[in-house]
């Protein structure tokens, strides 16, 4: 009891900074009060196009590959910056599909959608390649803002001063953010469990490292897959993470959890691709596979679940408002 107490007291002095007035909504035919689609038009969101899915793991995991070719084959100072921080757009790609085979939604068949996006993407995303990501990521999903949400202090306090939030977009261009992700894996390796994981992650990096060594040219492991990772990466699953979360708290509306940004392309293509921008309706219903997200959150508007001062007109606009005036 008395934990629950105490994290009530986190919710109400860490969170809800930026939390709108939504409108009551009370169902219309297609959705429930809550935005959860019903009856045909939920089973037709909430079906897997396998085909199109495959073509975009394919070419994603081809991407990397390319870069590596191009900065190789160009062999120019601004080949080299290019191939870097497309090499971190590319991860975020990856970890978003990684995310999608979290929710069993990148293929309707369990065990492909698990040995793809669990086993090979997790471990290309530095990750175990296990089943960690999911488990916590569904806490988040039952309960945003619960007792057992995983980046609580990642949302928590917005709106910030302009020097904090300088601070920590600072700290993941330079590293330290890596670093403090990277450092607990060596951590607590005398339990089995710990060191079983660590020992998975080593073995992905070490795959990695491997086809590097294999085309002749190892120290790009470091330049153009850590390097990225480390350096660029970390802004943009930042800049993600709090459009999504930040400022807003705990509540059974997703209106108040959720942040909705209006999707431009330019933003699907370096920062919210495979439709992760769409993160409302993604919380309203996190069956619903990415590619039918557009058309839940449509419905979402059209029904008078999702008004229009709900939905931030870009990202630049709502990282402004996070933004407190002094400091």
């Amino acid at each position: 009891m008395n934990e629950l107490l105490d994290h009530d007291t986190r919710v109400a002095t860490m969170t809800g900074g930026m939390v709108p007035d939504a409108p009551n909504f009370g169902g219309s035919e297609r959705l429930h009060p809550d935005g959860r689609p019903k009856g045909e038009f939920r089973d037709e969101l909430r079906k897997i196009p396998n085909l199109k899915n495959s073509w975009t793991v394919l070419s994603s995991l081809l991407t990397p590959i390319f870069l590596i070719w191009g900065a190789i084959t160009v062999n120019h100072p601004l080949s080299w910056v290019a191939a870097a921080l497309l090499m971190g757009i590319s991860q975020n790609r990856l970890f978003i599909l990684h995310h999608e085979a979290a929710h069993r939604t990148l293929f309707s068949n369990r065990k492909i959608n698990d040995f793809i996006g669990i086993n090979v993407i997790g471990l290309l995303t530095f990750g175990t390649g296990s089943h960690g990501y999911r488990i916590g990521h569904m806490n988040h999903h039952r309960d945003e803002f619960g007792p057992k949400e995983p980046d609580f202090l990642l949302y928590s306090f917005y709106p910030i001063s302009k020097s904090s939030m300088r601070r920590k977009v600072i700290r993941d261009a330079t590293g330290v953010s890596a670093f403090r992700i990277l450092r607990p894996r060596f951590q607590r390796l005398n339990e089995s469990r710990h060191r079983k994981l660590t020992m998975m992650f080593l073995f992905g990096q070490a795959a990695v490292f491997l086809i590097f060594a294999l085309v002749g040219h190892p120290w790009l492991y470091l330049f153009l897959w850590i390097a990225p990772w480390a350096f660029i990466y970390q802004v943009l699953n930042r800049l993600r993470a709090i459009a999504e979360h930040g400022g807003m708290t705990r509540a059974k509306d997703r209106r108040c959890t959720t942040h909705q940004v209006n999707q431009s392309l330019l933003a699907r293509a370096l920062m919210t691709p495979v439709g992760v921008g769409y993160h409302l309706a993604h919380h309203v219903d996190m069956t619903v596979p990415w590619r039918n997200l557009p058309r839940l959150h449509q419905a979402l508007v059209e029904d008078g679940y999702l008004t229009k001062e709900l939905i931030w007109p870009n990202y630049r606009t709502l990282w402004k408002s996070m933004l407190k005036n002094a400091g």
